[in-house]
């Protein structure tokens, strides 16, 4: 179990994000996050939505699946190294304080100042969970 999740049934770790944009044509465009490398990628018109946002990336998503249905590893299985997951669990244990502490803050009679510098340490221990995993970008 990792984070309290069984790592067996796990969804991917991989976010898609839908954008809608304007892209000038009259028509909308989705912009949807690379499956590999977290990228956008543009979906325009109709068919399948694209998931890649160039050959390469579905090439390497590709091997990857390969070389880990060789091993064993199902897709929803991820391989994170110690040092990363103990990481991520100092980060979510820094998270988890701050929560307290803002919790405490808005229920005691606090000044604006106070609840300012409690709202900029929340979100100084959020910012390095907005994206915990390292990007596969080159």
């Amino acid at each position: 179990s990792v984070l309290g999740l069984s790592t067996r049934t796990s969804p991917s770790f991989v976010t898609v994000t839908k954008i809608a944009v304007d892209n000038g044509r009259g028509t909308s465009a989705t912009k949807v996050g690379c499956r590999w490398c977290r990228g956008p990628v543009e979906q325009v018109g109709r068919g399948r939505p694209r998931e890649f946002c160039k050959r390469s990336c579905r090439q390497r998503e590709f091997e990857q699946r390969r070389q880990a249905a060789s091993h064993g590893i199902d897709e929803r299985e991820i391989v994170l190294v110690r040092s990363e997951l103990d990481r991520l669990r100092d980060d979510l244990y820094v998270l988890a304080c701050a929560v307290e502490d803002v919790e405490r803050d808005i229920t005691s009679s606090s000044t604006v100042a106070e609840l300012r510098e409690s709202l900029a340490w929340l979100l100084a221990a959020a910012r390095p969970l907005k994206d915990p995993l390292p990007s596969r970008r080159p």
